[in-house]
């Protein structure tokens, strides 16, 4: 079978292939996220063309890399009422995304995509909608104090596969986008490519 690399150094994404016992390899892309938004920008492009873009974009850089094999690449955006939230560069930062988001419902969109030697073989965007529960300052000065910086490796200042779960009311979607892998799509798209067991 095909080797399949995860462009990726998340340790989330690498716990979810290994736990759905998949055989993998990890190697991190190295493109400026940044850039390609601004590249994207002339289009006016929703937050979940521009995680999909990145997660393309992400793969292409692996694969060209690592020829013959099959490059897995994600990405995730937030968005807030047309706002999009990138991964907040420090503690303040963090405070006033999870502020703007207390008491309203974002969407967190997970593009996914396959390539192999420079062609696309396939992308895919899923979408969570979640709904964080109204938050006072003083909570959320509380519970960063608690979390401490990892909130700064997450897109949306929290997660909430630990103590992110106690800010939310409600939450719409595959747990598997909310950690940045839609590994269902995913594994039915391996499984009709041959990449693995069917």
């Amino acid at each position: 079978m095909t080797p399949l690399i995860l462009a990726s150094q998340s340790p989330f994404r690498r716990m979810l292939m290994e736990n759905a016992g998949l055989a993998f390899e990890t190697e991190a892309a190295a493109i400026d996220e940044r850039a390609v938004e601004t590249a994207l920008a002339a289009r006016n492009p929703t937050p979940q063309e521009v995680a999909e873009a990145l997660a393309i974009e992400k793969a292409l850089d692996v694969a060209r890399r690592r020829p013959g094999t099959l490059v897995i690449g994600s990405d995730q955006t937030l968005s807030l009422e047309g706002r999009v939230f990138h991964k907040p560069a420090d503690m303040a930062e963090a405070r006033a995304h999870l502020l703007a988001m207390s008491g309203r419902t974002h969407s967190l969109n997970c593009g996914i995509a396959l390539v192999r030697d420079g062609e696309t073989l396939w992308s895919h965007v899923s979408i969570a909608h979640l709904t964080m529960r109204p938050l006072s300052d003083a909570f959320i000065d509380r519970h960063l104090a608690r979390v401490g910086t990892r909130v700064l490796a997450s897109v949306g200042a929290y997660q909430l596969e630990g103590e992110g779960v106690q800010l939310f009311e409600r939450i719409d979607g595959d747990y598997f986008t909310i950690l940045g892998l839609p590994l269902l799509p995913l594994l039915a798209k391996l499984r009709d490519l041959g990449a693995i067991d069917a």
